[in-house]
């Protein structure tokens, strides 16, 4: 006797924009896990799709990957980070520290720095763009508060220096950098995030204070 077969359960039918977003969400976890040079025939399947139905979404893989630092990097950037970076209503202690905190849980994200690496050693330019983005949203304007803390002349007086802009970079990237050695090396690192944040910022204001612009030209 022949058994039956296992009827296969139809794959639930999704309206065009869930269809796209299920590619984009597996796109952003696969792209994670492979790096860009995964092929979008993998991902096809990985999503239980064709190929030809993947690319009637997105044409080419560089519309695919251009959509996913749209998703990764532009969607999650929040809009108060900017403002409440300026509220001088607050303590620029408090401001930063804030910032970093609320910063790291989307950055620090496992899909967001494997794809932000992957990304850097191909070469590709979302990194440079958002970096663009970062330092002219809330570097510059870190620079700026800084500044106004330490009792120094407005930028519109004195332009930002380089090394200004450098030491803040210092600042971003050792916090971004805990990030990397946590998820990309597995590193063993302190889990009480908040007091790093803290204490860099704490240092950064405190070193501030003894430099004035002509130290920063030199």
């Amino acid at each position: 006797m022949v058994p039956e077969l296992t009827k296969l359960k139809p794959k639930k039918r999704l309206t065009p924009s869930d269809r796209e977003q299920e590619i984009i969400d597996e796109a952003v976890q696969f792209f994670a896990e492979f790096g860009f040079n995964g092929r979008t025939r993998d991902l096809a399947k990985r999503i239980g799709i064709t190929q030809p139905l993947l690319y009637r979404y997105f044409p080419t893989k560089d519309d695919l990957i251009e959509r996913v630092f749209k998703e990764v990097y532009l969607n999650w950037i929040k809009p108060e980070w900017s403002s409440n970076l300026k509220d001088r209503s607050v303590s620029l202690e408090q401001r930063l520290v804030d910032y970093y905190i609320s910063y790291a849980k989307i950055v620090h994200q496992y899909e967001w720095i494997r794809i932000y690496m992957y990304s850097g050693l191909m070469g590709n330019s979302m990194n440079r763009r958002y970096i663009r983005i970062v330092e002219d949203e809330f570097l510059k304007p870190i620079c700026e508060e800084i500044r106004h803390e330490c009792g120094q002349p407005s930028i519109k007086k004195h332009p930002i220096t380089p090394l200004e802009l450098e030491r803040v970079w210092v600042l971003h990237g050792g916090l971004f950098y805990y990030a990397i050695r946590k998820n990309i090396y597995h590193s063993k690192v302190l889990n009480d995030f908040k007091t790093i944040v803290l204490t860099s910022v704490k240092i950064i204001l405190e070193g501030s204070k003894k430099f004035k612009i002509e130290d920063l030209e030199s």
